[in-house]
């Protein structure tokens, strides 16, 4: 009786199925936030909808092929995509695209691509390899600062766009896997108690322009109700109005009236809070939390550290992401300009998420399990 090892194969249809309903919801709702404007979608790529398929037409096709490649080869290369993601925020404060005051983009073949997306999942990848090659070396403050500047970096890159809403979700994101990987505990108390008492110094210290006026109108966006505090007020509307059922689909009246600004981006889940209700709300919710439980499945069956590391690290930043947008659409939160995963409009967002979700794919489909041979 030999034992050997075998590639499981497996596929996990229920996590494919969540994202693509999640894709397709958003795909309903940018139909429809987009509809006074450029009426029904057409086979030119300028409407919003097709450019919305279109992305994830590749990010399906890149779920699939990274699927069947074998997750432990970003392990040696998890240093070079970790560079290359670097010098691309680097690249993006000297050379991008910018709007609202921040310079976070840049322009290929006519389309804007957001190079702190793809760096979420390379910093992903980068924090998993070196958490599991310092695996027995947890405990040490060397390996816990060490840690930290991973994540650090890319972060400042993008605070310094500013952005502060995505910089968060690498702190949220190096959170999560440290806690995983098993750094001291005393460290992470140190640190949270340091970053609490730096906290209100950093707010007023990074809090400029355009940004201080964003925190102190979601404060009181009634002192400036047709101006900055607008889209505040409008998607409180939007999200009040819509009840149990909703106005229905494209009945909207602050949607269709476009009284909702960005509301194919930051304020979506206001443009389906209104016309579908809370029922609606409730399916957009079950979704991520079915798409997010399958992701766990994944971390509680891989079989090394870094591949446990890298599915938690991908649930992390899409779960700490669905809280900001959705935070900012109901005023638990500052306006960060922070995408709803797989419902807002926008390519590297899509695309580098359904990427994210064939490596997790990856790592439950190159498990080995045990098997006998006579």
């Amino acid at each position: 009786m030999n034992l050997r090892t075998a590639p499981t194969r497996e596929f996990d249809y229920l996590l494919l199925l969540s994202a693509l309903a999640l894709t397709a919801y958003g795909a309903l709702l940018i139909y429809s936030g987009s509809l006074t404007t450029y009426g029904s979608p057409s086979a030119a790529f300028s409407h919003p909808v097709s450019r919305q398929l279109a992305f994830a037409a590749i990010g399906l096709v890149a779920m699939l092929v990274l699927s069947r490649v074998d997750y432990r080869i970003f392990g040696p290369l998890s240093l070079t995509l970790y560079v290359v993601s670097v010098a691309g925020l680097l690249f993006v404060l000297f050379a991008g695209g910018s709007a609202y005051g921040s310079r976070r983009w840049i322009v290929i073949g006519g389309t804007q691509v957001q190079p702190s997306e793809i760096a979420k999942v390379c910093t992903v990848i980068m924090l998993a390899k070196f958490f599991d090659d310092n695996e027995g070396r947890m405990q040490s403050l060397r390996v816990f600062v060490t840690s930290i500047a991973i994540a650090a970096l890319p972060a400042a890159l993008i605070i310094i766009e500013p952005d502060l809403g995505s910089s968060a979700v690498f702190v949220v994101m190096w959170f999560g896997m440290a806690m995983l990987a098993g750094v001291r505990r005393l460290h992470i108390v140190s640190l949270t108690a340091l970053i609490v008492a730096l906290t209100p110094f950093a707010v007023l210290a990074a809090a400029q322009g355009y940004q201080k006026d964003r925190l102190s109108i979601w404060l009181d966006p009634g002192k400036d109700p047709l101006g900055t505090g607008f889209n505040i007020l409008q998607a409180e509307i939007s999200i009040g109005s819509g009840g149990l059922l909703g106005q229905g689909f494209t009945r909207g009246t602050q949607t269709q009236l476009d009284y909702l600004r960005t509301q194919t981006t930051d304020y979506i889940f206001s443009v389906g809070a209104e016309e579908l209700g809370f029922i609606g709300a409730m399916l957009l919710f079950s979704l991520f939390v079915l798409m997010l439980f399958r992701c766990l499945r994944v971390a509680g069956h891989a079989d090394d550290a870094f591949g446990r590391l890298i599915a938690v690290g991908v649930v992390t930043f899409i779960l700490f992401q669905v809280f900001v947008n959705i935070g900012v659409n109901i005023r638990l939160v500052p306006v960060t300009g922070v995408p709803l995963p797989f419902v807002s409009q926008g390519g590297s967002s899509l695309i580098t998420l359904l990427a994210a979700l064939g490596i997790v794919q990856s790592i439950l489909g190159h498990r080995r399990k045990r098997g006998r041979r006579a």
